[in-house]
């Protein structure tokens, strides 16, 4: 364990010093991964598929606040459905239109949330981001993490039928619409996987600040049990076919990721806990501190030894 202290030592040390430098390279990573996942699941407008353009565009995003990765995603996004129907950019773009409206009022620092939940859903470990959010940020979190489910299905839908939607003539534009917005709005699975992922950030959040001895790793351990059960009950309501094993594998390794972000974030030695007392003209004050645990980067000495000439 302490070998890793001092790892994580020496990494937010670096990131402290290079840190001009480690944030642009961060986000060109984020942005270039976000489209190329664009790209490879809708991919309709081939101009936009170009290598060339992509590394131009997330290199612009390295130097530009995170919430113009989101716009930049969206706008990818739009123009590939746009090259395949009208009627489906038309949908998204006011979907979208209306996400960023309920994201910017609500949660307009959560924008990793909205980038990171989709390429999540690809990777089969969305459960991950909900209890994040629970430890590190606030109950309004909840609408950021609504927003990323929504922009996944709503991509989701629009791949999975691609062949009905292709199949309609063009004179059916008002068939398409109805098609595309029944399918969204009626869409059971998707109102099921806010529900529970709203909840566990909300169930994650009250535990963890509460002044137990290790409250995080019980908020953790809640928010994954509560996620399985709204999941499971929203499956026996509505029928969405939610698969049993993936829901508890998914969970299971979204926790032990969860467990690398609190070793990051909030490691502390409980036995080492201070009750302290005391108070001013006005108040008592009674204050429970619990000690981070840190180590120093061990000095390394070298000593020279010289073989005596004779």
């Amino acid at each position: 364990m302490t070998t890793l202290l001092v790892i994580k030592q020496m990494l937010l040390t670096i990131y402290g010093r290079y840190e001009v430098y480690i944030t642009p390279l961060l986000k060109f990573l984020l942005a270039l991964f976000t489209l190329l996942m664009i790209n490879s699941k809708l991919g309709y407008m081939e101009s936009l598929t170009k290598l060339t353009l992509v590394l131009i565009v997330a290199l612009m995003c390295s130097f530009m606040p995170m919430n113009f990765i989101v716009l930049v995603g969206a706008v990818f996004s739009i123009l590939h459905l746009y090259s395949f129907s009208m009627e489906c950019a038309a949908v998204i773009g006011c979907g979208f239109l209306l996400l960023f409206l309920l994201y910017l009022r609500f949660s307009p620092k959560d924008t990793l949330v909205v980038v990171l939940l989709p390429i999540c859903f690809l990777m089969k470990i969305p459960y991950v981001i909900p209890i994040s959010m629970g430890l590190i940020g606030s109950p309004a979190s909840a609408v950021s993490v609504a927003c990323g489910v929504i922009v996944y299905y709503m991509l989701h839908y629009v791949t999975k039928n691609e062949t009905v939607i292709a199949g309609m003539a063009d004179e059916e534009t008002a068939a398409k619409f109805k098609f595309i917005i029944d399918g969204l709005l009626k869409n059971k699975e998707m109102v099921v996987i806010i529900a529970a992922f709203a909840t566990t950030v909300i169930v994650v959040w009250l535990l963890r600040r509460l002044s137990m001895d290790y409250a995080w790793t019980i908020a953790m351990i809640a928010g994954a049990v509560v996620n399985i059960m709204v999941l499971l009950v929203g499956d026996l309501i509505f029928d969405t076919n939610q698969s049993l094993l993936s829901v508890i594998l998914g969970t299971i390794v979204s926790f032990m990721l969860v467990l690398v972000l609190q070793f990051f974030v909030f490691y502390v030695d409980y036995s080492r806990t201070e009750n302290v007392q005391f108070e001013d003209d006005e108040y008592y004050y009674y204050v429970k501190a619990v000690p981070k645990v840190t180590v120093s980067r061990p000095d390394k000495k070298v000593k020279q030894i010289n073989s005596k000439r004779r």
